[in-house]
């Protein structure tokens, strides 16, 4: 692969996860306001938590997303071998148990079943 290619590989993966990491930081500083914002309307502590959970949670995913998005193209398009596909692997099921792990924290089951055990706030 030429050096123009690999640089702009580079480049493009460094802007996603730049932005995985961008989306994470936004969304934390987004839900603490939030929550302090609730506090002093002084709605319920549960009601504040449940929905700064929420918000955070699928904050996080969704900057996962990014950051793995950003693996897959550093991986495939800069350095393709089996050491960084093997940690990619690696990356990847880490990645995926978060996910699964936060979805069942989120909504009160796994992402295969059908329906809630608990009501989902939105």
């Amino acid at each position: 692969m030429n050096d123009s290619v690999t640089h702009l590989a580079e480049w493009m993966a460094g802007m996603v996860e730049l932005i995985g990491i961008g989306i994470i930081g936004a969304v934390s500083f987004f839900v603490v306001l939030y929550f302090v914002f609730e506090l002093v309307k002084r709605r319920a502590l549960h009601e504040a938590y449940d929905r700064l959970r929420q918000v955070l949670g699928r904050g996080i995913m969704i900057g996962l997303e990014f950051l793995v998005a950003a693996d897959i193209i550093h991986t495939v398009a800069v350095e393709l071998t089996f050491r960084t596909v093997g940690v990619l692997a690696i990356i990847v099921a880490i990645r995926t148990f978060l996910s699964f792990t936060l979805e069942l924290e989120l909504t009160g089951r796994w992402p295969w079943q059908e329906g809630s055990s608990r009501q989902s706030k939105g």
